[in-house]
């Protein structure tokens, strides 16, 4: 089995619903196909109007089309959540890939869960090194909508708190920073790929506050930045370069 490759995951962390562009749950389902998985955090205050709660179904729905997780918490619970969710889903899609490896070996319809407890058990065992030494790739897109405002130092927190966790594995990590909407469009970029966020203080000093909610932009912009990555390392590396290796497309 594969113990290299990348995770590409987005991480979307909002508080209410949609309301510009396309249809988030379609652009979820987009980057699924494209091996990307789509967790969402819905992040409510403990009086939340109705109107957020109600947009709850989106978040479960963009998650279940993204491959992804979905959570709901208060804002205070943020930090633990963000962690959470991104670990939670990252071993989601190995088991994903090991199971579709092991329908390829013991037929259409084996999974892990079909094995022999001993062999369940060092099946795991290979489930959990690729967690630690596999690349992981997270893009992060944060509902910057006025009523994101008495949340944003507590997302700030949160990432921070995500990267620091994340750097006792082996694997390299990769994070980038959009919001939506942006100063002057859509969706912003804030943050360049980059293995720390240790300067995101100076990035969320930049945030402007307001406006529409383009979820659907954002994820579609989020796919792109995937793709622009993606073309920026095969031009700096030719097929022909000693050791190139074609990234795994999970």
């Amino acid at each position: 089995m594969r113990k290299k490759g990348t995770l590409k995951q987005i991480l979307l962390i909002t508080d209410g619903c949609s309301n510009q562009g396309e249809d988030p749950v379609a652009m979820a389902a987009l980057a699924h196909e494209q091996g990307i998985a789509v967790n969402v955090i819905g992040v409510l205050n403990e009086d939340a109007p109705e109107y957020h709660r109600q947009g709850l179904k989106e978040i479960e729905d963009i998650a279940m089309a993204g491959g992804g997780i979905s959570q709901v918490v208060y804002t205070k619970q943020l930090a633990q959540t963000v962690k959470m969710v991104t670990q939670k889903a990252m071993a989601q899609t190995i088991k994903g890939v090991v199971n579709a490896e092991l329908q390829q070996i013991l037929g259409s319809k084996s999974t892990m869960d079909d094995l022999p407890p001993d062999k369940r058990g060092e099946v795991m065992e290979v489930v959990d090194e690729m967690g630690e030494t596999m690349n992981l790739e997270v893009l992060v897109l944060i509902d910057a909508s006025g009523s994101m405002e008495d949340k944003m130092l507590t997302v700030q927190e949160s990432l921070l708190d995500l990267s620091i966790s994340l750097n006792s594995r082996i694997g390299e990590n990769e994070f980038s920073i959009f919001a939506f909407p942006g100063k002057k469009k859509e969706v912003e970029e804030l943050l360049s790929w980059s293995s720390k966020l240790d300067s995101i203080g100076k990035i969320f000093s930049k945030l402007t506050l307001g406006g529409i909610t383009p979820t659907g932009p954002a994820i579609k912009e989020g796919i792109a930045a995937f793709t622009r990555k993606r073309s920026s390392k095969r031009s700096f590396l030719s097929d022909d370069a000693p050791g190139y290796i074609e990234e795994s497309g999970m």
